[in-house]
């Protein structure tokens, strides 16, 4: 397999299917409608609902910009960039109160197939065994894989078919969060 690599500012973005923001669709999987994995940023710029996505796992996390609160039928919950992403049915979709500034946010969807959405640590290997695995950065940073390999990402860049093995994020600025994505059918 060969590593593949986006910048995401390459992707235009397009209006939320409720209309009530931005996003970028980075990565679908399989390509097309009956995608299994789906990875997009989010811009959020006021207030409003997520659009539902009935059937899907979803994973949430705050990149840039101020706190949000999510309102799941009168269980909030505050994320923040500083937060772990959060797991929720696609279903759900969560009221959205931004609590500052506008937000740009990483999303990952999963249709039939496990996942996990990881707040990457700085230097600390992630050997999590998924058969898919990628990672995104919202700064620059240097990947190295378990063949000894180092690739140098870009801010705002998605990775993927990282391979096998214990993998290593280090970037420039440790206080700009990066993330592993790990993706398998019947993985659990």
């Amino acid at each position: 397999m060969t590593v593949r690599i986006l910048a995401a500012d390459s992707v235009a973005p397009r209006p939320w299917r409720n209309g009530g923001g931005r996003t970028r669709e980075l990565l679908a999987w399989p390509e097309g409608e009956g995608w299994q994995l789906r990875i997009s940023l989010a811009d959020i710029d006021a207030d409003g609902p997520f659009s539902a996505f009935p059937g899907i796992e979803r994973w949430f996390a705050v990149l840039e910009g101020g706190d949000v609160e999510l309102d799941f039928g009168g269980a909030l919950q505050r994320r923040s960039a500083a937060d772990a992403p959060l797991r929720f049915d696609g279903a759900d979709a969560p009221g959205c109160r931004l609590l500052g500034a506008p937000t740009r946010d990483l999303n990952l969807m999963l249709k039939g197939i496990d996942g996990v959405l990881r707040r990457a640590e700085p230097g600390q290997p992630w050997a999590e065994d998924w058969a898919w695995r990628g990672c995104f950065t919202t700064g620059p940073a240097a990947c190295r894989l378990a063949d000894g390999t180092t690739l140098e990402l870009a801010e705002r860049s998605l990775a993927w078919q990282l391979g096998a093995g214990p993998l290593t994020l280090s970037p420039a600025d440790a206080l700009r969060p990066a993330f592993w994505i790990g993706a398998a059918a019947g993985h659990r």
